[in-house]
């Protein structure tokens, strides 16, 4: 028999580093999730992925039990990461930081792929390719 779900909870955390303190503690308090139970259980799920910001899906059921889903990185993390930028630019459309290439921008797209609503790789780039505008990333074409 499938449990009666309370809540679903979106939460982006450090990959291997959950701590009961803000936001995991705040977000999962209030419905009875066993925290330290979760921060474990998380950070031996995610340890493959320290340093990386890793999305989730909390499902919390009635009884206080759960199950969580590891996404992908969001698309801005990882073009940050290929570039080795430390952040977007504050006026996308007027100062560029850095340039994508094609090989990138396709890497990132195969990468996020089970995460974006789409199973093409062309449209997945375009995705990927419109978060870079919006960070002040050219693309090289």
């Amino acid at each position: 028999m499938a449990k009666a779900i309370k809540q679903v909870v979106k939460l982006q955390i450090q990959g291997g580093k959950a701590t009961p303190a803000p936001p995991v503690g705040t977000a999962l308090g209030p419905h009875g999730v066993n925290i330290q139970e979760f921060c474990v259980k998380f950070n031996d799920a995610s340890k493959d992925r320290m340093g990386e910001v890793v999305p989730i899906e909390l499902t919390i059921y009635e009884d206080r039990s759960f199950d969580f889903i590891l996404k992908t990185a969001p698309a801005a993390e990882m073009i940050k990461a290929a570039l080795s930028l430390s952040k977007g630019s504050g006026k996308p459309l007027q100062e560029k930081v850095g340039k994508l290439s094609q090989a990138q921008l396709a890497d990132i797209a195969t990468k996020k792929m089970p995460d974006l609503n789409t199973k093409d790789l062309e449209a997945a780039k375009k995705i990927i390719a419109g978060t870079a505008r919006q960070m002040g990333v050219k693309i090289e074409e």
